[in-house]
């Protein structure tokens, strides 16, 4: 079973790698000698030689072109994401015609050359060491072995400890991997986000960029369509299901640079004014290392003034009873804005 599944993935790896054009899942079944025999050549095509309906073995006829182009379909999703996993950039575009063909650029999954001195390595050992969970680590051990097949220097061990701190990016929110994986292969997608000022999640409809963590948060960039702008979104704030849509990007992606530049925007990170806060004694201590002067008013409450951008409502909300905003006026009225939707749910 290894070897029959290992021996039909190299085919469809060579079938998109060897296409011009985008080729359809009608012509991929078609092409893939492992696909005829498992379903017929297509839709309303019987089940291959000696495959009775539900393997019965009693005769029955074969089982209708419809349970045969499911069972493909499922089969096809799995053999295309266990491809991208193995590194393969497999893209989906949509024809004239509305039908979705997929092929793998050789110029997208060719390796350049690889130089890595000792240092290089070791920092990407440092990278690989950061993610907990299972499937993110299981791919960055992935990557290390390529990179030390394709010429990582000899000696070298990228997991060796550098340090007695062990960085880490925790991530618990769900929508992360279908983000990440959507970024990564340019796909669209739609999801429920529940805006800091809204009582219901409302769908939205967008062109994933990256994923930046600010202040242990997780955020989206990416163009959402229905506002025709760019926007960021907060990971914890998407509801339900990431669900991903056919279909190019519409809008130009910008460089990794301006990405993050764009979520330190709205995170809070850039700021071209001061406000004036109360912060209760031996609470915020976040706030604290951003303040640019502090001063005690009494045993239970100090005054901080802290740089004021795009986005500091938000985090003010986060302290709940221990911060008070003095001024500005509507920064105040941001945030009591945002504590009665979060006190209405």
């Amino acid at each position: 079973m290894a070897i029959a599944k290992a021996e039909r993935l190299m085919s469809l790896a060579l079938c998109l790698l060897g296409t011009r054009r985008p080729l359809s899942k009608r012509e991929l079944r078609e092409s893939i000698e492992a696909y005829v025999e498992a379903f017929g050549p297509g839709r309303g095509a019987a089940f291959g030689p000696g495959r009775g309906a539900a393997g019965s073995g009693k005769g029955a006829a074969a089982g209708p072109g419809a349970a045969a182009e499911e069972s493909f379909n499922r089969m096809f999703e799995r053999d295309k994401d266990d491809l991208r996993e193995l590194g393969l950039v497999i893209e989906t575009v949509e024809n004239l015609d509305g039908e979705t063909g997929y092929l793998a650029r050789r110029d997208s999954n060719r390796l350049p050359p690889i130089t890595l001195d000792a240092e290089e390595a070791a920092a990407l050992g440092v990278a690989a060491k950061v993610w907990q969970q299972a499937r993110l680590a299981g791919a960055a051990s992935g990557a290390l072995h390529k990179l030390r097949a394709a010429g990582l220097p000899e000696g070298v061990d990228p997991y060796e400890a550098h340090g007695a701190l062990e960085p880490r990016i925790p991530v618990h929110e769900a929508a992360f991997e279908p983000l990440m994986l959507a970024c990564r292969d340019r796909r669209p997608v739609v999801f429920d986000y529940r805006k800091a000022t809204a009582a219901r999640p409302e769908q939205r409809h967008v062109e994933p960029w990256a994923l930046e963590c600010w202040r242990g948060h997780w955020y989206l960039a990416g163009w959402d369509r229905d506002r025709e702008d760019e926007r960021v979104f907060r990971l914890s704030r998407i509801t339900g299901k990431v669900r991903s849509r056919a279909g190019k990007f519409r809008a130009e992606v910008p460089d990794v640079v301006t990405v993050r530049e764009t979520v330190a925007s709205w995170a809070g990170e850039k700021a071209d004014r001061t406000a004036l806060i109360r912060l209760r004694r031996g609470a915020g201590y976040p706030l604290r290392a951003r303040a640019v002067g502090t001063r005690a008013l009494d045993g239970d409450w100090d005054e901080l003034e802290i740089p004021y951008g795009h986005g500091l409502d938000a985090w003010l909300v986060e302290f709940g009873p221990d911060v008070v905003v003095l001024e500005p006026a509507e920064l105040r009225a941001d945030v009591v804005d945002r504590l009665r939707a979060v006190a209405k749910g």
